[in-house]
């Protein structure tokens, strides 16, 4: 019997119970069933402490969004961070983003200076006066997320100082230019 044929019948509870007392089951994947603009998921359950769980709730409700997404996003950055050396995660007025463990350096500033260096880390390195490891850290996080790096140096590229002083209203070009010139 399929679960299509199971979820048609509304007999689930029998499923379920058939299921369970066959496997050990850790989590459901919820198909699409033909619609493809719904990306398959699993829903996955965790044991949390109390004081977890209202973490989760206060960071969730910080980032506006729901507990079971901020867990989501929670998961796989520190499957990222496991994944790439030096790579961390912070809040930033974009939203959250990677940066360099040890820097006020965004993976994305990194990657765009490197491209004036023709993505060469060692001399990317002396630019930034750090280490090539770093560099390299996040020119490989860069190359393995290339949508999500490539998006915010084109928000990076596309902001303009007017842009810039709605959003950061105390904003001047330094050294300021003679008045009248902005």
């Amino acid at each position: 019997m399929s679960v299509l044929e199971v979820f048609s019948r509304r007999d689930f509870g029998a499923f379920w119970r058939q299921l369970t007392n066959e496997h050990e089951v850790s989590y459901i994947v919820y198909g699409d069933y033909g619609n493809t603009d719904m990306p398959k998921t699993s829903v996955v359950s965790s044991r949390l402490d109390p004081e977890q769980e209202l973490r989760l709730a206060k960071m969730a409700k910080n980032l506006g969004r729901t507990p079971s997404e901020t867990g989501a996003l929670l998961i796989e950055e520190g499957l990222r961070r496991a994944e790439f050396a030096f790579i961390d995660f912070r809040d930033s007025p974009a939203g959250r983003q990677a940066y360099l463990q040890g820097s006020t350096l965004a993976v994305w500033e990194v990657a765009w200076i490197a491209r004036g260096y023709h993505n060469n880390a060692e001399k990317t390195a002396a630019h930034f006066e750090m280490s090539p490891l770093k560099v390299k850290a996040a020119l490989n996080y860069s190359s393995a997320f290339p949508e999500e790096i490539g998006s915010l140096i084109q928000d990076h590229e596309e902001t303009d100082f007017s842009s810039l002083s709605r959003m950061v209203p105390q904003a001047e070009i330094f050294p300021p230019l003679p008045t009248g010139r902005r």
